[in-house]
């Protein structure tokens, strides 16, 4: 595993390190889908960051454990990532349990690890998220501790933010999520950044002005308001940044779509989620599939890609991405699901018409 990215003197006056770390706060005025896509990539000094969007009000016992289900399930769908040695176990029978056990035992014996939490999440990653009996056995304490450092690990980090997104709350309501995130706070070391609404009733909470750069503050437009926030039937509870070199975890568009195309010799050379950097003081973009030496970039849109802030991005990147030479292909992932064949196809068809035209002149600009 890679040494965490610690913040020097230019991180440290980055637009997103205005929050405190290890506190809750409240970003006036910040949409969280503005957030997500000025934070997509992930800069290279900022902490891990995932976004959470409440659908139902809860006690807070249970909105706890509700939370603290959501980022077990982050953290599995992350392994190996932050277990190093973890990705050469074959198979997850008596010998492949024994050899993650052993290395979460070792990778906790030199970090802040709790020994047998890692080791107990490290045996259900490898057995996978969803067999039965796979719930954490640890004390809430434990896991929330347990599940920051974990998710922290994974992208070689330091910290781990939530990104909370408010819901329109009655008084009780906006309390009980206030005082979950303080919960997290105390007990798991995480920093909480609560956005898209304002805070009527938990007043202990500071506000913290968020200066995000005018490239993304402007997809927003000047006059246009922030709506309140509902969630959507196909809106994922929890969300985080994809891992680069893989499919996301959490999409079942993009594992699909891998699985269709590595049978083929022709679609080798391909990176998934890759950040694209082709001059350095101009704006990173983070590509979801990509074959550098044709110039090639294929994006598989979910339903986070239909916000009003993500479309005008979306849009805007592509123009820039074709100015630079390269060719931009956009699939939903209905399209991906219901008919991979077809989307194997297209792509193809303009990889063979790159090749025949010779190799793009940025193509080694990835990371």
């Amino acid at each position: 595993m890679a040494h965490p990215v610690r913040a020097n003197g230019d991180a440290s006056r980055a637009w997103w390190a205005a929050p405190p770390t290890g506190r809750v706060s409240h970003l006036p005025g910040i949409d969280p889908e503005l957030l997500r896509v000025a934070l997509d990539p992930l800069p290279p000094a900022a902490p891990a960051i995932v976004h959470y969007r409440p659908t139902v009000a809860l006690p807070l016992g249970d909105l706890v454990d509700t939370l603290l289900d959501q980022l077990d399930t982050a953290a599995l769908a992350m392994f190996p990532r932050w277990l190093t040695g973890a990705d050469h176990v074959d198979g997850e029978g008596t010998l492949g349990v024994a050899a993650v056990r052993a290395l979460a035992a070792r990778t906790a014996a030199r970090s802040r690890h709790f020994g047998p939490f890692l080791a107990d999440l490290a045996e259900r990653g490898l057995r996978g998220p969803h067999r039965p009996g796979g719930r954490s056995r640890f004390a809430p304490g434990v896991r929330a501790a347990g599940l920051a450092r974990v998710i922290a690990d994974a992208y070689d980090r330091e910290g781990c933010v939530l990104v909370v997104a408010l819901p329109d709350l009655d008084a009780d309501a906006e309390r009980t999520l206030v005082a979950a995130a303080e919960w997290l706070v105390r007990h798991g070391g995480f920093t909480v950044w609560l956005t898209g609404g304002p805070l009527r009733h938990a007043d202990r909470v500071r506000s913290v002005p968020m200066p995000v750069p005018a490239r993304f503050a402007e997809l927003a437009g000047p006059t246009d308001r922030i709506a309140a926030i509902a969630a959507e039937p196909e809106s994922t509870v929890l969300a985080w940044p994809p891992i680069a070199g893989v499919p996301r975890s959490d999409s079942a568009a993009e594992q699909a779509l891998e699985r269709a195309l590595a049978p083929h010799d022709w679609a080798r050379g391909r990176r998934w989620n890759q950040t694209y950097e082709w001059h350095v003081l101009a704006t990173a973009y983070r590509l979801d599939l990509f074959w550098p030496a044709e110039g090639l970039a294929v994006e598989v849109d979910g339903p986070e890609h239909r916000g009003r802030i993500a479309f005008a991005n979306d849009r805007r990147r592509d123009v820039q991405l074709q100015l630079l030479g390269l060719d931009v292909l956009r699939f939903t992932n209905e399209q991906v699901l219901t008919d991979a064949p077809a989307v194997v196809d297209g792509i193809r068809r303009l990889l063979a018409r790159r090749r025949t035209g010779g190799t793009h002149p940025h193509g080694d600009e990835t990371s």
